[in-house]
């Protein structure tokens, strides 16, 4: 008996295995801000669950999209779609400027309206439960854009003649961290450009010389919106690029390899993984 307990004394527990399922945030690049009183950017696609089954000895490619461009007055661009393994997020619909939204105004949110009544975009071209977006707000008349979408909220509208629309909010995550993905970009206008939305949208601006803001990069947040004079001509401003985070309980043995050099923390009794660019990972 003597002996059979010396065997164990000063001995190691196995380590654990790899993790059967992870939680993950999955953003996708937010759109661009159009200028000229333009609308702002939709936020990246936001895609979130505790429960996506992984395998010992798998590989699961991570993607992270780029911001969208910055436009001048209607040609602002999308932001690049984000994936991890099979979940994917769509990117932000650009911000415009003008009446009926183009379809690059469409996204996981969609783009605000701009200039003269223009209309907004559609959030969720993903078709996703839970929604992955809102829609963009519609523009006021003539001078103020609306808000491009959030991750939780769609974009407020231009407010009649004299303020532009607020961008949409964006999603905590983890829940209780205080961090926000995914916010629109706020509109642009000659009186007084739109707050972008929490979560890293960026603010629109005014002409009045009053500078908008590029959405946050790793944040997926929407770039904000122009007046038309900032600049000549008038941009709009980028969105942010998107990020993949996963997480898992940390007795949970660490991933065997990763590409992409993601950010590596044990904190909380979790181990997480946080992507800026493209990688991957094998548990």
């Amino acid at each position: 008996m003597t002996g059979i307990m010396q065997m164990f004394v000063g001995s190691k527990p196995a380590a654990a295995g790899g993790p059967s399922t992870v939680e993950y945030l999955v953003v996708a690049g937010g759109g661009g801000g159009a200028g000229d009183d333009g609308g702002g950017g939709g936020a990246g696609g936001l895609r979130y669950g505790s429960s996506f089954a992984v395998s010992a000895g798998a590989t699961y490619t991570v993607t992270v999209g780029s911001g969208g461009t910055r436009g001048t007055y209607d040609n602002a661009t999308a932001g690049g779609n984000s994936e991890f393994g099979s979940i994917s997020a769509t990117g932000g619909g650009a911000g415009h400027r003008g009446g009926t939204a183009p379809s690059r105004s469409n996204g996981g949110s969609g783009g605000g309206g701009g200039y003269n009544s223009g209309s907004g975009g559609s959030g969720n071209a993903g078709g996703y439960s839970p929604q992955e977006g809102y829609n963009g707000g519609n523009a006021g008349s003539y001078t103020n854009g609306g808000g491009g979408g959030g991750a939780t909220a769609v974009g407020q509208a231009g407010q009649g003649g004299t303020d532009a629309g607020v961008g949409g909010a964006g999603r905590e995550w983890p829940s209780g961290s205080g961090t926000y993905y995914g916010g629109g970009g706020g509109g642009g206008s000659r009186d007084a450009g739109g707050a972008g939305g929490i979560g890293g949208g960026g603010n629109g601006g005014t002409n009045s010389r009053v500078p908008g803001t590029a959405g946050t990069a790793n944040t997926g947040g929407g770039g904000g919106g122009q007046g038309d004079v900032q600049v000549s001509p008038p941009y709009g401003y980028n969105g942010g690029s998107g990020v993949v985070i996963i997480r898992y309980v940390d007795s949970f043995a660490a991933a065997t390899s990763t590409t992409g050099s993601p950010t590596i923390t044990v904190s909380g009794g979790y181990r997480t993984y946080k992507w800026t660019g493209s990688g991957s990972i094998t548990f």
